[in-house]
């Protein structure tokens, strides 16, 4: 069915799933499982240090001979070793993040690097479209983690109308019925974060896992808009902490000083009353701890369902 897809095309991949680059999450075991299931492993620099990124990118080498990519956060003080590390290694893709990726275009575009943005709207899509980007991931604030303000059924046919190279559709995507939808609003491919957390390759705190699978539809919440970057995470003690502070106007310093390593404090340490449980709101249509694999034949038959339930409709 993807055999014209732009998207495996440009990534040489056998379907259309991106594996999201979360922070302390998207490490080589799971990114090796994403690749070899078909889709696209990512790696997530975030703020690793330039030789344990290294570390990482060799030991996916040797979990498998498939494309897989790294994402660079921008706004790291380690983005501009990711991207010299990336560089030596010739990685195959990248996808950026929270900042403007002209240093990336310059450094790895003359290396044949493909290079793939997440925008958050309809201006930053036209502007990286124009710098040379071979796909985008269009990121609605359905999404976990760092987000905009636009929804994924907005901003996807707005973002597909505006560019003409492939759009990744990406924020509360999880089931092959999102996946199916992500189509038919434009997209050519889906980015999935919140469910690769719980595959069973990822390396994150079981704790971690199960507070995504025991979540609801009103289990997320946006906290940090008093900051700039507002981050959605599953609701405990931290984000209410967060939410106080904000409502009674605390400075960004004490701000910035609560959210320090609380990310890390989730995934490796299992705390998930005081640390920073990022998930997107398809949290609530996660039931299972499962191979990537299956998470990744799930989402590509359920998908193929719905295309052909929806043809019904039409005769």
């Amino acid at each position: 069915m993807f055999e014209n897809n732009r998207v495996t095309k440009l990534l040489n991949i056998k379907y259309p799933v991106l594996q999201g680059g979360m922070a302390w999450v998207a490490d080589a075991d799971l990114a090796a499982a994403v690749s070899n299931a078909g889709g696209l492993g990512i790696i997530a620099a975030a703020s690793m240090p330039p030789e344990l990124l290294e570390r990482q990118i060799i030991k996916l080498k040797g979990l498998t001979d498939k494309p897989f990519g790294v994402n660079i956060m921008l706004m790291s003080e380690t983005a501009d070793d990711a991207i010299e590390v990336v560089a030596k290694h010739r990685v195959h893709v990248v996808t950026t993040g929270a900042g403007k990726p002209g240093k990336v275009f310059d450094r790895l575009k003359p290396l044949g690097t493909i290079i793939i943005p997440v925008i958050a709207s309809v201006a930053h899509a036209e502007r990286v479209a124009k710098q040379g980007a071979d796909a985008l991931v269009a990121e609605g604030s359905e999404a976990g983690g760092h987000i905009g303000e636009v929804t994924t059924m907005n901003l996807v046919p707005q973002v597909a109308d505006a560019v003409d190279i492939p759009v990744i559709a990406a924020g509360g995507i999880a089931t092959g019925r999102g996946m199916a939808a992500a189509f038919a609003l434009g997209a050519e491919g889906v980015q999935v974060g919140t469910r690769f957390v719980c595959a069973a390759e990822s390396n994150v705190h079981i704790n971690y896992k199960e507070k995504i699978l025991k979540a609801g539809d009103r289990a997320t919440v946006v906290t940090g808009r008093s900051l700039g970057h507002p981050v959605r995470v599953l609701r405990n003690k931290l984000s209410k902490a967060f939410e106080e502070l904000e409502r009674n106007g605390a400075p960004a310093e004490e701000l910035e000083r609560l959210g320090t390593g609380k990310l890390r404090l989730a995934v490796v340490e299992g705390d998930v009353e005081w640390g920073s449980l990022m998930a997107g709101q398809s949290a609530g249509q996660i039931k299972a701890i499962e191979p990537a694999s299956d998470i990744i034949n799930d989402l590509i038959t359920g998908a193929i369902a719905e295309i052909e339930k929806l043809k019904r409709f039409a005769e």
